[in-house]
């Protein structure tokens, strides 16, 4: 036939020389559409099974550019409900930075991940200093955890009257 043996290799990759990133990107998700959760790496794979001869860097560029990645479940553990018939009270607090220690108790709840799952904190901090004064940890978010941190920071500190115990709405405090 006369022809060059580069033209068998250029014509064996004709398909990806001529795609446009447009054709690049509604290729791309049609594979994402049958199998959403693949990133560039496995898209990339797919498409040379296809018969593209792509590069992964071209298709990652490709679905970062079309916001066509994996979106990352976000595992976070919910501390505050704020849903619940306890009274709510007002907020005597308002952000203000006490003049002298046992003004103002700032409380919350946070997770700590172990091998096992999650253990709860309770921490409650004075507002001038920002040192911690009772804390109680617990494998159950609930009041009892929340009344342990209340009742270590009592005996530590034995506040005089007018202490404000600022905490959010979580129905752990209202209750």
């Amino acid at each position: 036939m006369n022809l060059p043996r580069s033209t068998y290799y250029y014509y064996r990759y004709a398909r990806t020389l001529e795609l446009t990133d447009g054709e690049l990107t509604a290729i791309i998700e049609d594979v994402q559409d049958k199998l959403p959760c693949y990133g560039y790496r496995r898209v990339t794979h797919q498409l040379r099974r296809r018969g593209f001869a792509i590069n992964h860097k071209r298709v990652a560029r490709g679905m970062r550019v079309a916001g066509l990645g994996i979106k990352p479940r976000k595992r976070s553990v919910r501390t505050t409900d704020s849903r619940h018939d306890s009274p709510i009270f007002p907020n005597l607090y308002r952000n203000l930075i006490p003049d002298r220690p046992d003004r103002v108790w700032v409380a919350d709840f946070t997770y700590i991940r172990v091998v096992t799952g999650f253990c709860y904190l309770a921490a409650i901090l004075d507002a001038c200093s920002r040192k911690v004064i009772g804390y109680g940890l617990s494998q159950h978010l609930d009041t009892e955890l929340a009344l342990a941190a209340l009742r270590a920071a009592v005996m530590t500190r034995k506040p005089s009257k007018g202490c404000i115990h600022y905490t959010d709405r979580a129905c752990q405090y209202a209750s």
